[in-house]
């Protein structure tokens, strides 16, 4: 499933996401029929889940279907390979949210008038021009401005009831956060590491997808190669700096690095080719190795960073981690909702 139930925000073109579900073309049973201008603006919505009695439509889907792939309109719609899942993984999600929405007006959640206000008026707010809002409402309501606030209701109601199963009861103190930095270390062990620049002599045929084993250079070729790697060397020992030796690589290193002054930034030492490890362990920042022959290839590194192997502190982590254990806190409690709400649900899939 591309996305595993997350209130789905409806990304239409005049309106921010964080308004989509505002929006959702929820459907009674009990609904009137749509008014004939409506049906000529668009084609009527056809039912693709019947949850508890209640219709759930095809523009439903679509919409949270846009929430999962907000690239569908550039790609004039959902790419083939990716359409089954996608549609998967939005029936799931606006089924959750009608059974939230049931859930909370059998809890009988309301919400206060002035709320309601305040959210109808934001949401007026995203629109350019009131001829684009009254558009909209021809399209969405058949023009009942009192439905698009049943809408918004069902939506603060959705929200409402979320905060109180879902967001107030994930979250994670700092006291909770630093017991699990301390029951976890090798999480936040930092590998030993080198960020090196390198000036490379490349063979005069690299592997490729078409040649991953290319023939070995001759003995003339090989000669050739290390005349440019020594002239290279001398090169590289009179830079004097990092900008130095990296435009030194841009004008003469032959590998893809050469495109960011010979700069690998900071590689784990276990990810090193070993000659390569073995001649880092030996310099010191700013120092220049000899010419290694590692890969077919001759290289010259210089030495910017070694960091050994370390455990990052609470305070380098603690903010990252408190925010990722809440979120998974979150996740665990939409999917217990979501499995005891289904339970006592009737729902049909059509």
């Amino acid at each position: 499933m591309m996305r595993a139930f997350k209130v789905g925000a409806l990304t239409l073109a005049a309106l921010s996401p964080a308004w989509g579900q505002l929006i959702s073309s929820h459907a009674s049973t009990a609904a009137a029929p749509p008014s004939a201008n409506a049906e000529a603006a668009q084609p009527p919505a056809k039912p693709v889940a019947r949850v508890n009695g209640t219709v759930l439509t095809d523009r439903d889907l679509m919409r949270e279907e846009y929430t999962i792939f907000p690239y569908a309109r550039q790609h004039n719609g959902v790419p083939a390979a990716m359409e089954a899942d996608i549609r998967a993984g939005a029936l799931k999600m606006i089924e959750f949210e009608e059974l939230v929405y049931q859930e909370a007006k059998r809890r009988q959640m309301t919400i206060a008038p002035e709320r309601l206000a305040k959210a109808e008026k934001q949401f007026r707010e995203h629109f350019p021009s009131e001829q684009e809002y009254r558009d909209f409402l021809k399209m969405e309501t058949n023009g009942s401005a009192a439905a698009l606030r049943t809408k918004i209701a069902r939506s603060l109601l959705i929200e409402d009831l979320l905060k109180l199963e879902i967001t107030d009861k994930s979250v994670v103190s700092l006291a909770g956060t630093r017991d699990f930095y301390q029951k976890h270390p090798e999480r936040f062990q930092l590998p030993e590491s080198y960020r090196l620049q390198t000036i490379t002599v490349m063979p005069p045929v690299r592997p490729s997808a078409k040649q991953p084993n290319p023939p070995a250079p001759t003995a003339e070729q090989l000669a050739q190669m290390g005349i440019r790697a020594e002239d290279a060397l001398r090169q590289a020992r009179g830079t004097k700096n990092y900008e130095e030796f990296g435009m030194l690589a841009e004008k003469i290193s032959e590998d893809d690095y050469r495109v960011m002054m010979g700069d690998h930034r900071a590689v784990p030492a276990a990810q090193l080719p070993p000659a390569i490890a073995q001649a880092a362990s030996k310099l010191q920042p700013g120092q220049i190795s000899e010419v290694i022959s590692t890969d077919g290839a001759l290289t010259i590194l210089r030495l910017n960073t070694h960091t050994p192997p370390r455990l990052q502190t609470f305070e380098e982590v603690s903010k990252g981690l408190r925010a990722q254990l809440q979120r998974q806190k979150e996740e665990s409690l939409r999917h217990e909702l979501d499995a005891k709400l289904r339970k006592a649900a009737k729902i049909e899939e059509l």
